[in-house]
């Protein structure tokens, strides 16, 4: 996929941005990519890594915790993670 091919990185899931960001890494410790590209990737790595924690602290803020109330009945709670 070439650069221009590239999806925006908001509108990637978490998974989709993680694993481009898997292979960027893998290109970059392999040594074998030009300077001027290595530094394009680098950057594009980055703003994966961003968009994939704010995808991460979303999903920590709906997490909700099961407890058990008063009557030993299930039941859901914010986790409080916010």
């Amino acid at each position: 996929m070439s650069d221009k091919e590239k999806p925006a990185i908001d509108a990637m899931s978490f998974e989709a941005a993680l694993a481009e960001l898997e292979t960027i890494v893998q290109q970059l410790e392999s040594g074998d990519v030009e300077l001027e590209k290595s530094i394009a990737i680098y950057e594009r790595g980055a703003a994966l890594k961003a968009h994939c924690e704010k995808k991460l602290r979303e999903a920590e803020l709906k997490v909700e915790k099961i407890v058990l109330d008063e009557n030993g009945a299930p039941r859901t709670e914010d986790a409080g993670l916010a």
